[in-house]
């Protein structure tokens, strides 16, 4: 007599698909703003499916996170292999805008949204999300530092200033993207930056 197979039931949704949805929630609500419903709706899943799938919401946030710096800020690792800090600086700034100013996306940027989160649950994601800055803080000022052994600044330069002066001027456009700044008056934030950067 045989003995019938039996197998789990088969997922009703593409997982991919549904963390592409949480991650839009997220990045338009951040993390203490976007609810289970929100999640839930969004994905297109029961609550029961969501936590089989990716645990608890701060596992699907991670997971959202992950994937949003896979896929959103591929810029920043292709703007460090640029010859010069002119041409780091123009890359991520010009990544920045078109990151943040997507018609497809919501505008601004998910790592600050989350990282200004303040409530208890919060915290150990804000702490993951400043953890992951500092790796790529600390990626910007060694690049930086290759670039004054290299001549790219006048006089004295100090990596960690340039790096902040960089990072400070992401996080303002995407503070000013979620405020609902224009793409033209962000693109003349970009072309002033630019404009005072060393022509090297």
């Amino acid at each position: 007599m045989e003995h019938a197979v039996v197998r789990g039931r088969p997922r009703e949704f593409c997982v991919d698909q549904a963390l592409v949805a949480a991650l839009r929630v997220f990045w338009s609500k951040g993390y203490e703003g976007a609810s289970m419903t929100d999640l839930t709706d969004a994905m297109g899943i029961t609550r029961p499916s969501l936590y089989a799938a990716f645990g608890n919401k701060e596992e699907l946030f991670r997971k959202a996170l992950d994937l949003y710096q896979r896929e959103k800020l591929s810029y920043i690792s292709e703007a460090l292999e640029a010859p010069t800090a002119r041409g780091v600086a123009k890359h991520l700034l010009e990544g920045a805008l078109a990151n943040q100013t997507g018609k497809s996306e919501p505008h601004g940027c998910l790592g600050v949204i989350s990282s200004v989160a303040c409530g208890a649950e919060a915290e150990s994601i804000r702490q993951d999300v400043l953890e992951r800055g500092k790796i790529a803080h600390a990626a910007l000022v060694e690049r930086m530092e290759r670039a004054i052994a290299d001549g790219d600044f006048h006089g004295l330069a100090d990596a960690d200033g340039i790096a902040n002066y960089l990072r400070a001027l992401l996080q303002g456009m995407a503070v000013q993207a979620g405020a609902g700044a224009s793409r033209e008056e962000l693109q003349r934030l970009v072309d002033t930056s630019l404009a005072v950067w060393p022509s090297r």
